[in-house]
């Protein structure tokens, strides 16, 4: 049996890379979504005790959405249905969803596989609007030589989040942003992945001046597969190192009946 000690042990040789964004006030955000916005609620000097002793104290405000986050499989439906047919009317009616809300998706421990896609186009970022194909998947899966196993966690970096303290080229105003295609949604979901995400903040690609009209990568994982999906991930570092395969740790804020809720993953190697 492996012993608590035995795996520190191995963790004091090992790197833990942080996959989570700052988040702070004006940071880049799906307009989808309410804002975030942290204010110190009380400053020290505010009260201060008998004894001299002060304290300062935040609030903040914020979408489930924003920032590094994980989507639950209640955030999008399709003719009326969310995963494994569920109804969305009646599923929601009670103001939150006590099926499939964020607080049903447990933390995960497992395999992690990166999939360095400008890496495998020989480019440092995909550019705007690009449909990133199944072909660009098995393509990196075999220069990395890091094939996609069942229960894994897969990331696929864009390179976008090259721009993410820029908001209107993050968010891809006018121009789109890369991401994966439906049949790469499909790809992913036929080899049962259990999560997947990328480093932008819709996963999927938005061609120019489409927006967020359709979004059926969502589809694809949240709705036919119960595919939970991680956006606005840092891969930049990560990939950097040259780190493709580790132990992906994710867990989140857990909202009871969120559609998702921010998180902060860690890649440890």
């Amino acid at each position: 049996m492996t012993t608590a000690a035995s795996l520190l042990e191995l963790l004091g040789d090992a790197t833990v890379h942080d996959l989570g964004r700052l988040m702070y006030n004006g940071m880049s955000q799906s307009p989808n979504h309410p804002s975030f916005r942290h204010c110190l609620d009380r400053r020290h000097g505010d009260r201060v005790r008998d004894d001299g002793g002060s304290a300062a104290a935040d609030m903040l405000t914020t979408g489930c959405h924003v920032g590094t986050h994980v989507d639950a499989l209640a955030h999008v439906s399709h003719n009326g249905e969310l995963f494994g047919g569920v109804d969305a009317a009646h599923a929601q009616s009670t103001g939150r969803f006590d099926v499939l809300g964020i607080d049903k998706l447990a933390p995960f421990v497992g395999r992690g596989v990166l999939l360095d896609v400008p890496a495998t186009l020989g480019i440092d970022c995909c550019a705007a609007g690009y449909e990133i194909t199944v072909a660009d998947l098995e393509a990196t899966v075999d220069r990395q030589s890091t094939p996609i196993g069942e229960d894994d966690a897969v990331l696929i970096r864009s390179g976008w989040g090259i721009h993410a303290d820029n908001s209107e080229v993050y968010r891809g105003v006018g121009t789109g942003v890369p991401g994966v295609s439906e049949a790469g949604a499909q790809w992913l979901a036929d080899h049962k992945v259990a999560l997947t995400g990328a480093d932008t903040i819709a996963y999927e690609c938005l061609p120019a001046g489409a927006g967020h009209a359709l979004l059926p990568a969502h589809r694809v994982l949240l709705v036919e597969a119960g595919i939970n999906i991680i956006e606005a991930i840092e891969l930049e570092g990560i990939a950097a190192a040259g780190v493709h395969e580790f132990v992906f740790v994710l867990s989140h804020l857990n909202i009871a009946g969120a559609t998702g809720a921010p998180a902060r993953p860690l890649a440890i190697a």
